[in-house]
């Protein structure tokens, strides 16, 4: 199951991270929300396999530490999303649709 595009109204934001929101819920460690807004990553269905981060031109993501997560120990973080140029690497690459970047959205 891919990111919900409208995440923004089907989700409270519960919380801020590195200076992005997160939107819930979230119950740790299984159930850990959607991180960013404009650069929005599910974190429960991300499987940290590191493409976006690569891919990336203007790094626009970390990796966090996601200890005990059933699909991954570690997330792949849109920490700086204020750097992204909207070029969309980052959610053509994702094996699992875990992204989505939305230039209206901020």
């Amino acid at each position: 199951m891919a990111i919900d595009p409208q995440f923004t109204e089907n989700r409270e934001q519960v919380d801020s991270h590195q200076g992005h929101d997160v939107w819930g819920p979230v119950e740790e460690p299984e159930k850990l929300g959607i991180h960013g807004t404009h650069v929005a990553v599910d974190f429960d269905i991300c499987l940290g396999d590191g493409a976006c981060v690569e891919d990336c031109p203007v790094d626009v993501f970390e990796w966090v530490d996601t200890p005990d997560h059933p699909e991954s120990e570690l997330k792949a973080d849109p920490a700086n999303e204020s750097q992204c140029i909207d070029c969309m690497l980052c959610v053509d690459v994702c094996p699992v649709d875990a992204i989505d970047v939305d230039a209206g959205r901020t």
